[in-house]
């Protein structure tokens, strides 16, 4: 069963869901790719951490607290191991850091395992002012500044944009910056009730680009997650304004 909405499906975008979209959307968009520029190059999952010290309320034991500590016995044949001392004092490791991760795609060439193009979807944390947001503008100044391709999509309405000159009003993008178009980049600008884009992939210069469409993985990644039994029990969050609200409950109700 496709999504209801013609386009970005706003009930995604609630963060009890977004990761696990997240989580399915990349390896699916690998799919896609890989069906296109197989074997001339690799199509490769990657990951980007986001470490964050938890709050003193927040912390907790790691494993579990109940286990019991077996201490060796002496055998019966009387070894001459010397004993080994308890430990003067035991005490219980407690976690302080939560670990977050973002998969991204890479594209290398086959020979050489040149970088050619990362893909990425944004999340909160690539957007939300803080150290998240600088640790990933730090690596997206290191692409622009390389001979590497690099494709954002931000399918996110909530949280401040990423720096970019020239983007008029909107509620999702996509961004495809070319290596020898820079600091030019394209721009596909998206209203909420319009279809997803099929979007470019830049490649080698010899090779012709690959094509995503976005909407058709977007349906995709929806039907296989079974997200229509249960992403609709909860709210649209941001939420919506009246009209877009009105609109967006009444697709949704005609889809049930």
């Amino acid at each position: 069963m496709a999504s209801p909405f013609p386009g970005m499906n706003p009930y995604l975008e609630w963060s009890e869901i977004w990761q696990d979209f997240h989580q399915s959307f990349i390896p699916a968009l690998r799919e896609v790719l890989a069906e296109q520029i197989r074997p001339r190059y690799l199509v490769k999952l990657e990951e980007q951490l986001f470490i964050h010290e938890l709050p003193a309320a927040d912390r907790r034991f790691l494993g579990r607290g109940d286990v019991n500590i077996a201490r060796r016995e002496p055998s019966a044949g009387g070894s001459q191991m010397a004993l080994v001392a308890p430990a003067p004092a035991y005490g219980r490791i407690v976690e302080v850091v939560d670990i977050e991760s973002h998969a991204y795609i890479e594209i290398r060439d086959r020979h050489g395992s040149e970088l050619v193009t990362v893909i990425e979807l944004l999340s909160p944390s690539n957007k939300r002012i803080g150290g998240d947001r600088d640790q990933y503008l730090a690596k997206r100044h290191r692409l622009l500044t390389s001979s590497t391709h690099l494709v954002e999509i931000d399918l996110l309405r909530g949280e401040a944009r990423l720096p970019l000159e020239g983007l008029p009003p909107c509620d999702y993008c996509v961004t495809v910056s070319r290596a020898q178009e820079r600091p030019g980049v394209a721009i596909w600008p998206i209203q909420l009730r319009e279809r997803l884009p099929i979007i470019p992939i830049p490649l080698k210069p010899q090779d012709p680009e690959a094509a995503v469409d976005l909407q058709a993985l977007l349906h995709r990644v929806y039907d296989a997650a079974g997200y229509a039994d249960y992403i609709y029990d909860g709210a649209i969050d941001p939420p919506l304004d009246g009209e877009a609200a009105a609109w967006a409950n009444q697709l949704v109700s005609v889809a049930e």
